[in-house]
Parts: structure tokens; C-alpha cells; sequence
């Protein structure tokens, strides 16, 4: 006997991904604006035509603009280290995600309820603490037999950074399974299809375009959230600019130092956040 969504719906609210926003959505709303990249580009031009900036000192030191440039490889590359991160944490979290937001709708109800909690417990806890627990509870290498297997932080990190994220998905996966009419479901099951059928032929297609914009917009957060890992000692772009600021022991590189890694950061998760907005508007009219 196939469970039928309508018992699921009295037990679990609807909700539609296209009129409730995730929580994340305001955040990157308020940082990546047309109004933000405008400010970003003064204070750059500013930066680069300003002659504190551009020009040699008159104590011969040298100017920001080169030293700038003088270490953007080394920035370049734990910036790319950040992107891999939140790459990683992406894919991990949206399949323990989706697995988990297809156990919320589950008819049996302790699973149903386990996933809930386990849901609820990583999307309402901080993303730095969760990454505490898991550099500190995750060893280093795991022997098996004579075999060591290298356990370093990035990779805790990344573990850490995806749980948040397979809460996320779990919900947004949720409110899509729920927001596919009931007459699909029963039109599937009288064709003899099970419920498993249902569910991957039939039911997850749909929610593609349902949860995408959705998905999107987290991967922008997840992107700027990824500075938190140089707190518990990952060498990302953070670390490497606190490790130039240091090296070159000058306080009037501290603006533009941060801003010019503000940039790269912009630059990236915006054309994102903008494509969100673009498949918002799309499927709220299509959907």
C-alpha cells in the first residue's frame, strides 16, 4: 500500500519554495546589490588614482598598488583553496541534503521524525561552532589495519561547512516534494508505479527548477561563510592576508588589502546572486 502524500500533508505543513524565501536569501539580498558593487568600484578607484596609494611615499617606501599586486598570486591561490572548499561543501551537503528532505516526506513516521530533527538541529546551530566540533571530534588519520588514511583540517572543514548546508537543502527539498500537486502521485500509482518509482521518475525531475534558485543562493552564502575556516587554522585567503599584513608590517595596507580581497569575493558570488533573482522571476511565473 502506497502511502499517499495527503496523510503526509496533515502531518507536515506545506510549504512552496517560490513564495517562501530561505533564510539565507536576505543576507545575500543586502550584500550583493548593484548599490554594494558601486561603492566596491569607488572605493577601488579611489584606491588605485588616490597618490598615498599609487605613487612611492616620500620615505621611499613602496607603494600599495605594487605591493598589492606583488602578492596577489600567493592571495589568488588561498582564494582559489576558499572556492574549492565551498565547492566541495556544496556537493556533499546538497546529496546527504536531498536524501534527507526525501526521508522528511517519508510515510512512516520515525523516520519521518528522525529526519526532522536531524534537520532542525544543523540548520538552527552556527556555522562556527559546527566547525569546531568537527576539527576537534574528527581525528587527524584513521588506521585501518596497516593502512593510515590522512584525515587534514580542510577537509574536516569542508564536513563542517556541509552540514548547514544538508539542512538547508533538506528543507528546500522538503517544500518542493510537497508543492507537486497530489494528482500526480495518485496518477502515478494507478499506473501501477512504485512508490520509489514515483518519487525518482516522477516527483524529484520537478523539483529541479523548484529548489535551483534556492540551491544557488546558498552556494553565494556558503562562498562568503567560507572565511570562517581560517579562525581553526586553514590556510585560505584570510590566513594569507593576515600572514602579508605581518610580513610587510605597514598599517595603511589594512583597507586596501581587505577591500582588494572584498573584491574578489564580490566578483565572484555576484553574477550568482544575480542569476538567482533571474531564475526566480522565471519559475514563480512558470511554476
Amino acid at each position: 500500500m502506497i502511502h499517499q502524500p495527503s496523510k503526509i500533508r496533515g502531518a507536515l505543513p506545506v510549504l512552496h519554495p517560490m513564495r517562501i524565501r530561505p533564510e539565507p536569501l536576505p543576507l545575500a539580498e543586502r550584500i550583493l546589490n548593484p548599490w554594494t558593487a558601486t561603492a566596491l568600484l569607488l572605493a577601488l578607484a579611489y584606491m588605485l588614482i588616490t597618490p598615498a596609494f599609487a605613487q612611492v611615499g616620500a620615505e621611499g617606501r613602496e607603494s600599495i598598488v605594487s605591493i598589492l599586486l606583488e602578492w596577489t598570486p600567493t592571495l589568488a591561490g588561498g582564494f582559489g583553496f576558499n572556492v574549492l572548499i565551498s565547492i566541495m561543501s556544496m556537493a556533499i551537503g546538497t546529496i546527504l541534503g536531498v536524501i534527507l528532505g526525501v526521508l522528511q516526506v517519508s510515510p512512516f513516521r520515525p523516520i519521518r521524525s528522525i529526519a526532522w530533527l536531524i534537520t532542525q538541529f544543523f540548520r538552527n546551530s552556527p556555522w562556527l561552532v559546527l566547525l569546531f566540533y568537527c576539527i576537534l571530534l574528527i581525528p587527524f588519520q584513521i588506521e585501518i589495519g596497516e593502512t593510515t588514511i590522512p584525515f587534514p583540517g580542510w577537509i574536516k572543514a569542508t564536513i563542517g561547512l556541509s552540514l548547514p548546508v544538508m539542512a538547508y537543502m533538506s528543507e528546500y527539498m522538503r517544500g518542493a516534494i510537497l508543492s507537486i500537486p497530489t494528482g500526480q502521485w495518485e496518477s502515478a500509482e494507478s499506473l501501477g508505479f512504485t512508490r520509489r518509482q514515483i518519487m525518482t521518475d516522477v516527483i524529484l525531475p520537478q523539483t529541479v527548477k523548484r529548489v535551483l534558485p534556492s540551491w544557488m543562493n546558498l552556494y553565494a552564502v556558503l562562498t562568503m561563510a567560507t572565511p570562517l575556516v581560517s579562525i581553526i587554522g586553514i590556510s585560505d585567503v584570510m590566513t594569507l592576508t593576515r600572514a602579508a599584513l605581518s610580513a610587510e608590517g605597514r598599517v595603511d595596507l589594512l583597507i586596501p588589502m581587505y577591500l582588494y580581497i572584498l573584491s574578489w569575493f564580490f566578483i565572484y558570488c555576484y553574477p550568482i546572486s544575480a542569476a538567482t533573482r533571474r531564475l526566480e522571476r522565471k519559475f514563480s511565473v512558470n511554476t
